[in-house]
């Protein structure tokens, strides 16, 4: 690799931020930048993505699920038959239709009424269930609160969060 007059000492130390080349670092910054407003608009898409799928679960909840086509059903994961929603769709759905913040219990409850088979599959379901609320919230799909009471409790969000603001007390909601 050719360093610039500023460059690396061959120590292998040296990051592009430190090269000499001007080059160079406008690339990086160009990257930097479009990779920034990629995510921003991959949050966008994500946050509306979200919101349409609660509306349209909300809708067939209303109007029953004939008003939706096979393939609306498959995409808001509400299709019967066939092969039964995985157990992270499950716990999604979960989460999506509730609208309230739900303990792991909850979700263990609601999974049971709805699709008791996939439960069955776990030998501890609560910290299967544990493990996918939590890269929910790694995801920027649920967040964990705390309740009053002490325990955590996950809810559904549209909008993706900030990675700081993923885990938060129920008061600062």
């Amino acid at each position: 690799m050719h360093h610039g007059a500023n460059g690396g000492n061959g120590t292998g130390n040296g990051t592009l931020l430190h090269t000499g080349d001007p080059h160079v670092q406008e690339v990086v910054k160009t990257a930097h930048e479009e990779l920034r407003q990629l995510m921003r608009q991959r949050a966008e898409i994500m946050k509306r993505i979200g919101t349409l799928k609660q509306t349209i679960s909300g809708l067939a909840n209303l109007f029953g699920d004939e008003i939706l086509g096979e393939d609306l059903l498959e995409l808001v994961d509400r299709k019967a038959g066939g092969r039964q929603p995985g157990f992270t769709k499950a716990c999604r759905m979960v989460l999506m239709e509730s609208g309230r913040p739900l303990a792991v219990r909850e979700v263990c409850e609601q999974i049971q009424q709805r699709l008791p088979s996939i439960l069955v599959r776990h030998k501890d379901p609560l910290a299967s269930v544990t493990t996918v609320l939590n890269r929910l919230v790694e995801y920027g799909e649920a967040l964990s609160v705390v309740r009053e009471n002490g325990r955590r409790a996950w809810q559904w969000v549209s909008d993706p969060l900030p990675v700081e603001q993923r885990s938060a007390p129920l008061s600062q909601l």
